[in-house]
């Protein structure tokens, strides 16, 4: 083992930058925009976690979507910023009666029979465009991946995480048709 030299660093002004090519398009396999579970951990929050705490932790973590745990660590749905907003928590609070440091994330989450989910074997097959289609059909802003075959969620996708990667703008409650999302990208 031997000592590194350290230098004034003085003189320097400027950074390095990766240079990223947008090299995703709507024909790109529906997997470049795919968050899979077996590479990336999902976000999770216990059940249990009070309702007032979930705002700051997304917020801290960078994410709108968590799956929601059991005691068990079992999946059993997920809660997103717009479900714990201020104007959910007042509704929440006027309908259960309840004090305020009482709600917890299952009082606002969207339990798992209410999702719907893309196959993992079927998006294999697909393309980014295929996937912004279904997402706008379905109003939704983050889809779930589950893989049928070993029973469990694979990874999720998410319509920020495609805009980021296509560099526009993506509205899934507008849902412009397949053809009118072409233009907009050959503009």
């Amino acid at each position: 083992m031997h000592a590194l030299n350290l230098y004034k660093t003085e003189a320097i002004d400027t950074l390095a930058w990766p240079v990223i090519e947008n090299t995703i398009t709507v024909n790109s396999s529906a997997m470049a925009v795919f968050t899979d579970f077996k590479q990336h951990l999902p976000h999770v929050i216990d059940a249990r976690t009070p309702a007032t705490k979930v705002e700051s932790i997304m917020r801290q973590s960078h994410v709108r979507m968590m799956l929601v745990v059991n005691s068990e660590n079992r999946f059993i749905g997920i809660v997103t910023s717009h479900d714990v907003g201020e104007q959910q928590i007042i509704q929440r609070l006027s309908e259960l009666k309840v004090k305020r440091e009482e709600l917890t994330v299952h009082d606002f989450m969207r339990p798992k029979t209410s999702l719907m989910s893309f196959d993992f074997t079927e998006l294999t097959h697909s393309s980014v465009g295929d996937v912004i289609e279904t997402l706008k059909d379905y109003g939704q802003h983050h889809c779930l991946v589950m893989d049928r075959d070993s029973h469990e969620v694979r990874g999720v996708i998410s319509v920020s995480d495609i805009a980021r990667e296509l560099r526009l703008p993506l509205d899934v409650q507008g849902r412009p048709t397949f053809a009118e999302l072409i233009n907009i990208l050959a503009a």
